[in-house]
């Protein structure tokens, strides 16, 4: 393999950990926020009142991070292969839910979980195909 297809593949690699990290830390911190802070009962100052809570802006703020990476990501990855690689996400928002929120989840929801695993393990498996 080229040099220039080595530094690409592992730069595909990192954007798509950067895209997982953003996205599973920037929903952890928006639900924290939204289930810990100010009450949100659907008038102006209630939304004011969440929008500027901390734990809701860091999570603004990392999504805002991993729409950006995931741009930069799929400007010279594949889509077939960024969006099954970074579906880990998925996995690990629901473990951080169950661990960290207290979210009870059902057998059907982990089975469907391990599911994404599988196939991001399959798709991962393979080179991601990229453009300099």
């Amino acid at each position: 393999m080229p040099a220039l297809n080595k530094r690409l593949v592992r730069k595909t690699r990192w954007f798509a950990a950067i895209v997982v990290a953003t996205n599973v830390l920037g929903n952890f911190a928006l639900s924290w926020g939204m289930k810990h802070g100010a009450a949100f009962d659907g008038s102006p100052l209630s939304f004011v009142l969440v929008v500027f809570n901390p734990w809701v802006l860091i999570g603004i703020g990392l999504l805002a991070g991993w729409v950006l990476s995931r741009m930069a990501l799929l400007s010279w990855a594949d889509l077939s292969y960024v969006i099954p690689v970074t579906s880990i996400g998925f996995v690990l928002n629901a473990i951080m839910g169950a661990l960290f929120l207290q979210e009870t989840i059902s057998p059907l929801r982990w089975l469907g979980t391990f599911c994404i695993v599988g196939g991001t393990v399959l798709v991962g498996l393979t080179a991601p195909k990229t453009e300099p």
